[in-house]
């Protein structure tokens, strides 16, 4: 059997439209036996078959992004040192993606995230007091503070099929035991909820480990946020109390990632 090259899928409309006409236009003959009903069948079976494989093919068409406009992106802001950054990325994204657990997509992005990316403050990767990245700005500096770690699991998450619902990016305020005693600072992480009424998991970059909300008594949460707007609190009952744009940041760096073909 030759390879199949997921270029080669028919358009989702065109796979719509198909399903639609099959079986119910199909001609029957008064004089069908049973055992050409029987092999009718199992042709019916193989063509559903056929046409799930390519609505997936297609799909897959639909949510990758492509390498070579990002390879392209990186390499024409930051130079083509972290190319291979970027095509490990890709690589996770693409066998992510095949993964059926949501713990399992987790696991992946949040350790190669914190394993790839080093922590920095935006005052002196971007030479701004605070910054939002993208995740090609992030791979293509190889750095990044809070909110850009967080961000990039949150989109690495979308990419692999993770529902934004499930996903919230929490402002906290994190206690740190530093050389001059405790400390409170400004801090983000990333939420994943398994169902609405559950306990959230924790995605950190001070912590690498992903537990739940109630373990880390160190952190203090604030709001919350996603694609779909903005939350007064982190319960995964909530309904968004208003639309991204009340959090220009958010807003801005949602529309960047959208032109670099990540939304």
């Amino acid at each position: 059997m030759p390879p199949i090259i997921l270029a080669d899928a028919p358009s989702l409309c065109a796979l719509r439209h198909t399903w639609r006409v099959f079986p119910e236009n199909r001609p029957h003959s008064e004089g069908m036996t049973n055992l050409s009903r029987g092999h009718s069948r199992r042709q019916d079976s193989i063509l559903r078959a056929a046409l799930l494989l390519g609505l997936f093919l297609a799909w897959l068409v639909c949510a990758a992004p492509d390498p070579q406009v990002l390879q392209r992106e990186l390499v024409a802001r930051f130079g083509p040192a972290r190319v291979s950054l970027l095509k490990d990325w890709l690589q996770l994204l693409t066998q992510t993606r095949a993964q059926a657990s949501d713990e399992t997509k987790l696991r992946r992005i949040n350790d190669f995230v914190n394993r790839n990316i080093a922590f920095e403050a935006d005052i002196s990767v971007w030479q701004q007091s605070d910054y939002w990245a993208t995740p090609i700005e992030t791979i293509g500096q190889g750095r990044g503070d809070c909110e850009d770690f967080a961000i990039l699991k949150y989109v690495s998450l979308r990419q692999v099929g993770v529902p934004a619902s499930r996903l919230r990016l929490i402002y906290v305020k994190a206690r740190l035991q530093t050389p001059v005693g405790p400390q409170v600072q400004a801090h983000m992480v990333l939420a994943y909820y398994a169902t609405p009424n559950a306990e959230p998991l924790v995605l950190d970059n001070l912590n690498p480990a992903i537990v739940h909300a109630g373990k880390r008594n160190d952190l203090t949460p604030v709001f919350s946020f996603n694609s779909d707007g903005i939350y007064a609190g982190i319960s995964g009952r909530d309904k968004a109390a208003s639309g991204v744009g009340r959090l220009s940041r958010w807003a801005d760096v949602l529309q960047r990632i959208a032109a670099e073909g990540l939304d």
